[in-house]
């Protein structure tokens, strides 16, 4: 799927805060963990990544939320429960907004990303080692876009998710060429983007 036809289909009637998990335990530990079996129960915030949402919570500078819709693997799971807390929101899973799958490098070290990124910037279909095509990771989190902006309005909408799946988002809404995804600046642990103001 190109990034044009990826893009939401109603711009814009709810705002959105693009919220990348806190620093984790695979973050810590220097590991790619972006299979469900690894993700879901285990891996979570490292102690950094608790004190990074404890700041963001302390000193929040961007529009309230209403909602909050995250990846359901751990660690972006208990990001999103730090936040809503916080505003007294209840949580969506949504499990489209999982990390991307890193094929047959997930669970391994972490310096095999730029492999993959290296892949991703000749062809945004490739599925070398068995690796989630950008593509697909693109129409995924698109479409919950898609559908927040058909169902809701006037919403302020956390939603929380990992490092490369955001990326690629933010690359397919600037209708830019999947495969320059890298390209896009990269987010932090914890970080928040706002689109739609």
């Amino acid at each position: 799927m190109s990034a044009e036809s990826s893009k939401p289909l109603c711009f814009w009637r709810n705002r959105y805060l693009l919220m990348r998990h806190g620093h984790s335990q695979a973050n810590e530990r220097g590991l790619i963990i972006s299979s469900p079996e690894r993700g879901l129960y285990d891996f979570g915030l490292s102690p950094l990544g608790e004190k990074q949402l404890l700041a963001v919570a302390q000193q929040w500078r961007w529009p309230t939320p209403t909602k909050v819709v995250h990846s359901d693997f751990l660690r972006t799971t208990q990001t999103a429960e730090r936040v809503a807390s916080v505003f007294d929101l209840t949580l969506e899973k949504e499990e489209r907004l999982r990390e991307r799958y890193f094929g047959e490098f997930d669970g391994q070290a972490d310096r095999y990303y730029p492999d993959v990124w290296a892949l991703d910037a000749e062809d945004a279909e490739h599925q070398q080692h068995q690796v989630e095509p950008v593509s697909k990771v693109a129409a995924r989190m698109c479409a919950v876009i898609n559908e927040l902006e058909c169902r809701c309005e006037g919403e302020t909408v956390l939603v929380v998710s990992h490092g490369d799946p955001l990326q690629i988002l933010l690359t397919a809404l600037a209708d830019r060429p999947l495969a320059q995804h890298r390209e896009q600046l990269a987010l932090q642990p914890a970080s928040i983007t706002l689109l739609g103001d």
